[in-house]
């Protein structure tokens, strides 16, 4: 996917700012358009696709305009484009523009959303654009529902980056099943007892060791840029910084103030999330398969006790260590563990 900066608002306002309709202006605004183009050009004129599809407003009306004018019988051709343009042209000032098919919110738009769509077409060479009756809101639509069913697409989407990014799929998956765990054992106390909560604890579970596919040194920082500008269907862009900070938080300094940063309904929640990810990765610094013991955790505020089976800590005097380094970590936070 790409997002290009070009919309039928802003080439309107900039092209055809005085409301005339000429060859100038028109050449400007697709030439800026090919411009945007110019560096995913050859990516996607190589892949082999069968089908071109349009979404959203500007594309419904243009396949309408070229419908209702017999330009076309077969979706928006460069043919039916130029007819447009020629139409378009003809009619010299926005205010003079008069074609059947064209609402009357569309006028003020119509020639910057044709000078964009006809760039799109030639660069990429599309012989024809079928319109989609769906665009953003039924996708949002469609997002809600899926969450609701319990699909939610943001799982599928965390589960393709992992997988992009080569993770460790059973260390994730240890991390993630002693995150639940201890989250289970303090959730009504520290209301994270939602589902939310949850979902973003087990993603940044499977998502916290994702920057070691570019390095080891700053790993922690190298997931958190990956997560915050990954294409990740399905989040909104105050979710993803949630959990691009989750990613950041797990190890080494605790970055209280990029957590402040986040809107306010989430600062809370994900300071004490992090909290939960930091003790779980430690807890699996071995990457040993065998199974953790029964493990107690409670929490008061910022307080936080962890309580292992007797003799146990003992026996493995290195997550003793980790143990005690975290707390250092977690006490620069405002937070005081104890562990026994």
């Amino acid at each position: 996917m790409e997002s290009l900066y070009m919309g039928c608002v802003s080439f309107s306002r900039a092209y055809f700012a005085d409301g005339k309709l000429s060859a100038e202006n028109w050449r400007r605004a697709e030439l800026a358009a090919r411009q945007e183009l110019e560096p995913v050009r050859e990516r996607f004129r190589g892949f082999d696709w069968q089908e071109a599809v349009g979404a959203s407003g500007t594309i419904r009306a243009i396949d309408g305009l070229v419908r209702t004018h017999g330009w076309s019988k077969s979706g928006i051709t460069p043919q039916a484009l130029t007819r447009l343009r020629d139409a378009l042209l003809k009619a010299g000032r926005v205010n003079r523009l008069k074609l059947d098919g064209l609402s009357p919110e569309r006028v003020s738009t119509i020639a910057g959303g044709a000078a964009i769509l006809s760039a799109v077409i030639g660069a990429l060479d599309i012989d024809s654009m079928r319109r989609s009756d769906g665009a953003l809101r039924e996708g949002l639509l469609f997002d809600l529902l899926g969450r609701i069913r319990e699909r939610d697409v943001r799982a599928r989407s965390v589960d393709a980056l992992a997988t992009r990014a080569h993770v460790d799929q059973k260390q994730a998956s240890r991390v993630e099943r002693t995150a639940l765990g201890l989250l289970t054992q303090v959730s009504e106390r520290w209301d994270l007892d939602a589902q939310e909560p949850q979902r973003f604890l087990a993603w940044a579970a499977h998502l916290h060791e994702i920057g070691l596919d570019i390095a080891h040194s700053h790993y922690h920082r190298h997931g958190e840029y990956i997560v915050a500008h990954a294409d990740l269907l399905g989040f909104s862009l105050p979710e993803q910084q949630v959990l691009a900070t989750l990613v950041r938080a797990h190890r080494r300094k605790f970055p209280a103030s990029i957590i402040r940063a986040l809107p306010s309904q989430w600062a809370k929640s994900t300071e004490r999330l992090a909290a939960l990810l930091r003790l779980s990765v430690v807890l699996h610094r071995s990457r040993s398969p065998l199974t953790l013991p029964e493990l107690k955790l409670d929490a008061v505020k910022k307080t936080l006790a962890l309580r292992f089976p007797d003799g146990w800590l003992d026996d493995h005097p290195l997550t003793r260590a980790d143990l005690a380094t975290e707390a250092s970590y977690l006490d620069a936070a405002g937070y005081q563990l104890g562990f026994e």
